[in-house]
């Protein structure tokens, strides 16, 4: 929006559904009436995306096709999980082209949580695992596609001096969305389909609102680029030859969540093996680490975002925090007691919570093409995120075999794995 007699931008403000801002930089801060709305609109789209991955689809695997619940859940979530690996950079590409008259994200808000709403409605109905599989593809790749616009809103909206804090309220949108969710699924187990389509509604109401007071960029057909099979290719793919410091910070995310990985697959068996959890109990020690660590991840996400914006030196908190987080494995790997590893995890969820702040800040200053590819480019940036949670479970047997079995060495390794991601970041030129 534009103050015509002062010729100054006020951002944060409801703008009329289908208006539209330039394509000039974000250069004034944004109100907290819009930051707010953002916030709520990512902890809609994960309320909606993560329950049924934590909770949900076991409970309707086990409903449809009880003798087979195992290898049908593994089937429905291993697909999904490539699902999620393409739609976000696709979608995300054609954001970037998309010539609505109501702007370039605002139509995937809307489309994304729509669909979702979609996919979710054909889970709780879903009488066969088939049905169960196509609702948890078309969901998967609706909020992606939410998602694509939503990530790019912070390269297109906030400007530089507030990234960091932003960042940190989207950082605090997983745990509260997730615990937020979880819980609705305990409120409404009376009803398979509350327990899907309340989530769902939430997440289509934080899109509609942001639709309404984003002052969204709108593009000519005439600058719009051509989108062939090299575009589509181009979608997955970034030349890190032309865009170092984008691939440095790639590489950063994607070591950082190697670990990650390693924590959140092998808790379990590291709970029951190492530290003598009876079978029965995993579940209650889990759900309490979990808790434990959600709430660091919060406090610290808002508080380490804006500490990385007063200085702007994102890269001494995005190195500090991930050494944080590769000591808490090392704690963690040579645990003795329940209280330990408690304390360990709350020390990855600060640590985790400040680096996914000030790393996101710090991704959006060195993005390549902002103005034309924010949202592909996010898109495979993000790809930094998904792809570990599919390799480093697969590998990962192979290490427990060789070294007879210890979670010990397993976690040995995140720990230097998470190190390497901080020293990934060092290279970067185009951050302070």
């Amino acid at each position: 929006m534009i103050d015509d007699e002062a010729g100054v931008a006020v951002r944060g403000l409801p703008m009329p559904f289908g208006a539209c801002a330039d394509a000039a930089p974000p250069a004034c801060r944004v109100g907290w009436p819009f930051i707010a709305i953002y916030g709520m609109a990512y902890m809609g789209l994960w309320m909606a995306l993560l329950p049924p991955i934590l909770v949900g689809l076991a409970m309707r695997v086990s409903e449809i096709a009880p003798a087979h619940a195992t290898g049908s859940l593994s089937l429905v979530v291993g697909v999904g999980a490539l699902i999620a690996l393409f739609g976000n950079p696709f979608f995300g590409s054609l954001s970037d082209r998309t010539t609505s008259r109501f702007g370039m994200r605002r139509p995937w808000l809307i489309a994304g949580a729509t669909g979702g709403a979609v996919g979710l409605a054909i889970i709780a109905t879903a009488v066969s695992v088939p049905q169960l599989l196509l609702g948890w593809c078309i969901t998967q790749l609706a909020y992606n596609a939410q998602l694509a616009a939503l990530t790019a809103i912070l390269a297109d909206q906030i400007p530089a001096s507030q990234r960091g804090m932003v960042s940190g309220i989207v950082g605090v949108s997983v745990p509260v969305g997730m615990v937020g969710g979880t819980y609705l699924v305990e409120l409404l187990a009376h009803s398979t389909l509350a327990i899907f389509l309340v989530p769902a509604v939430i997440a289509l109401i934080g899109a509609c609102l942001l639709a309404w007071v984003l002052p969204d960029r709108r593009l000519v057909a005439m600058q719009r680029l051509r989108y062939g099979w090299r575009g589509f290719l181009g979608s997955f793919w970034i030349n890190p030859l032309h865009y170092p410091d984008f691939a440095w910070a790639w590489g950063s995310r994607f070591l950082l969540y190697a670990g990650v990985a390693l924590l959140m697959t092998y808790q379990e068996f590291y709970l029951i093996h190492q530290l003598g959890c009876p079978p029965a109990a995993a579940p209650r020690w889990i759900f309490l680490s979990t808790l434990v660590q959600s709430a660091a991840v919060a406090v610290s996400s808002v508080v380490g975002g804006g500490l990385s914006d007063a200085p702007g030196r994102r890269k001494a908190f995005v190195c500090s925090t991930a050494l944080i987080y590769a000591l808490a494995l090392l704690i963690i790997a040579f645990a003795t007691s329940y209280t330990l590893f408690l304390m360990a995890m709350a020390i990855t969820g600060l640590a985790q919570g400040g680096y996914l702040a000030a790393d996101l800040a710090l991704v959006t200053d060195v993005l390549p093409e902002r103005e034309t590819h924010a949202a592909r480019n996010f898109g495979i940036f993000n790809i930094a995120s998904v792809m570990p949670q599919s390799l480093m479970p697969a590998i990962a047997p192979g290490i427990l075999l060789a070294s007879g079995g210890s979670y010990t060495a397993l976690f040995a390794l995140a720990a230097c794995l998470v190190a390497l991601g901080a020293w990934a970041i060092l290279p970067v030129r185009g951050a302070r």
